[in-house]
């Protein structure tokens, strides 16, 4: 059995990709595994029209490729979780970096603490190639964060380390979002499962490039909003039903200011009608 599936989801990253792979290969865990097979890995080429295939062709059969039509990266990432066989997945989005003792400091922890079905950690921030401070609102949790995830994603997906077993409980990925699809599933792993900060940065984040998804898409609260309202259809205590509709009440004010300005007078009722549902609901109204 194949201990860990390594997945890169990627469209068009040709001038990222390599220094990705490169850093998945260069674990100091897979360099020293106690198993063999110890893990495979999978690029999953979302439509990619630049030189993505010849890149990882490059790594010759350390690497699997696999090209699908264009279709978003949550199709990308659920087909890398169809092809995969391992017993832990790890993701690592194209423009990002793993430290050399990432998946030690992970896989020791998971190790020690086999009840952990989750582990994520702590990042280092680049913006066009200068180094950032996260925002004090970006400060990670431990155990059971159901909360904390839902004002913005905490959980980073390339940051996180998984037992296969959690997909089969809060299942893959929405394809119907454009973005935002990485806030959905952590409301969803936060409401069934704790999840475990290892409180050092083992990730790099890269961006300030154009063709990330925050800067594609403007109002990305909009799909928030709509993953917020499928946490509503969730199993939630009256607490947690609580705080969601509080959290759907200050994101759709958001929008509608945003709509205002922008005179979409449509969109702006949209949300100010979600307005008055949820707070008469979250009023007990």
């Amino acid at each position: 059995m194949i201990r860990i599936s390594v997945i890169i989801p990627t469209y068009n990253r040709a001038s990222y990709l390599s220094e990705a792979i490169q850093s998945v290969l260069e674990q100091d865990y897979f360099q020293n595994c106690p198993t063999d097979p110890c893990f495979e890995f999978w690029v999953i080429d979302d439509g990619s029209t630049d030189e993505t295939k010849e890149i990882v062709r490059s790594f010759g059969g350390k690497v699997g490729y696999f090209y699908q039509p264009h279709r978003g990266v949550s199709a990308a990432r659920n087909q890398g979780l169809h092809l995969s066989s391992g017993n832990f997945i790890a993701f690592l989005d194209s423009d990002d970096l793993w430290m050399a003792n990432k998946m030690r400091s992970q896989m020791s922890y998971m190790e020690a603490y086999p009840k952990a079905m989750i582990s994520y950690t702590e990042e280092v921030w680049v913006r066009n190639g200068v180094f950032v401070n996260p925002r004090k609102k970006h400060k990670k949790y431990s155990g059971w964060i159901f909360q904390k995830v839902l004002p913005l994603c905490l959980l980073s997906l390339s940051s996180a380390l998984f037992r296969r077993e959690v997909f089969e409980v809060v299942g893959s990925f929405d394809e119907n979002m454009p973005a935002c699809e990485d806030y959905d599933l952590g409301i969803r792993l936060a409401r069934k499962f704790p999840i475990h900060l290892i409180d050092l940065p083992l990730i790099v984040k890269r961006g300030g490039h154009a063709d990330q998804l925050s800067r594609q898409f403007w109002g990305m609260d909009r799909f928030r909003v709509y993953a917020l309202e499928k946490a509503l259809k969730m199993d939630l205590t009256p607490e947690q039903e609580y705080v969601v509709r509080r959290e759907i009440v200050k994101k759709c004010r958001i929008l509608i200011q945003g709509f205002r300005k922008r005179n979409k007078l449509q969109e702006e009722q949209k949300y100010l009608s979600l307005v008055r549902e949820y707070q008469d609901k979250k009023e007990g109204r």
